[in-house]
């Protein structure tokens, strides 16, 4: 069963239509420097919107870990999605800061085999294995035929090429943000059409 994270939710319009849906996931990214992101408040409103089976996410990029630890404790989000240089030590950090059964997913970019030997040895619960921060990229897949622990597959999927991947690689779950989008707004057809892509593999 590949698990299916949307990314990058800010509208009430874009929970209505997660909740239709169903993902497994959806993401609220904390970080400012994204045209995505959300504060706080806006968080806390989406969130007690959201369909209390689909599990909410926050994404953050080098975040002082109280911040986090208090998003989460708050229940805004379930889970924390580390995108910046965030090591073993700040995930040990934060794990003693939150609820026990919280999961930390840590997000590696992946250039090199050095990346993927890294993200394998991770403390994180989960990892991501990306292209970048977000940007939309894809990255050489063949590089990570090999990988040996469960992980998200994010970096420029869409509804184009995501059957390619998941059968290519079989990934825990895909990851999806800009490849669901028209005009930098989500596109409830995109939307729609990327998860019944994935659901109808994995059947």
């Amino acid at each position: 069963m590949i698990h299916i994270k949307l990314c990058g939710l800010t509208r009430q319009q874009d929970i209505e239509c997660a909740n239709r849906l169903k993902p497994d996931c959806i993401g609220f990214v904390f970080w400012k420097k994204s045209r995505r992101y959300v504060d706080d408040e806006t968080a806390r409103q989406l969130r007690s919107a959201l369909d209390k089976s689909i599990t909410s996410v926050g994404v953050f990029v080098d975040e002082e870990p109280e911040r986090v630890a208090h998003l989460i404790n708050e229940g805004i989000i379930d889970a924390a999605q580390l995108h910046g240089g965030e090591d073993d030590e700040y995930i040990a950090k934060l794990r003693n800061l939150i609820m026990p059964g919280k999961v930390i997913i840590k997000a590696f970019r992946i250039t090199s085999d050095e990346d993927i030997k890294i993200a394998q040895s991770s403390s994180a619960d989960m990892i991501l294995l990306d292209a970048g921060m977000g940007d939309g990229a894809a990255f050489d897949w063949n590089m990570i035929r090999d990988m040996q622990r469960p992980y998200y597959l994010a970096g420029g999927l869409d509804c184009q090429n995501v059957a390619k991947a998941v059968e290519m690689l079989s990934p825990y779950g895909v990851d999806v943000s800009s490849g669901i989008e028209t005009d930098g707004v989500k596109d409830p057809e995109k939307m729609k059409e990327f998860v019944r892509i994935v659901r109808q593999i994995r059947q």
